[in-house]
């Protein structure tokens, strides 16, 4: 079981930077790819990047590439998300994801979710 928490959220004018922390209980968290996924109001979920559980391997979305970045530090059992460059159509609920054994841009590999953390990006 891994339960998650993400905060840093909030709200940031365009062209500015915030960094998301996500915080996983539970001893394996080094073990799982872990994941950002995020959802605008009536759009669908949608993958941003994931790391791989010993940190080599990234993926991200084209439309962050360049000024999103996916880090995690297993001693502190925390995944970061360090956004630059942020645009308006950036806003949206960012949710952190972790799955056992996949490399996936499907929310459906992933088994556990944070609640999400808000970040609103002004024009």
């Amino acid at each position: 079981q891994v339960q998650l928490v993400e905060s840093g959220g909030g709200l940031v004018q365009a062209g500015g930077s915030l960094r998301l922390p996500c915080a996983a209980s539970g001893r394996t968290f080094s073990s799982y790819t872990m994941a950002w996924f995020r959802q605008a109001p009536a759009k669908e979920r949608e993958f941003v990047a994931l790391i791989s559980w010993s940190g080599i391997t990234t993926y991200y979305a084209d439309s962050v590439k360049g000024r999103f970045t996916i880090s995690r530090d297993n001693a502190k059992n925390t995944v970061y998300l360090q956004m630059n460059s942020l645009k308006p159509e950036d806003t949206a609920v960012y949710h952190c994801a972790a799955g056992r054994g996949v490399l996936s841009y499907s929310a459906e590999s992933y088994d556990y979710w944070g609640q999400g953390t808000q970040v609103t990006v002004s024009s």
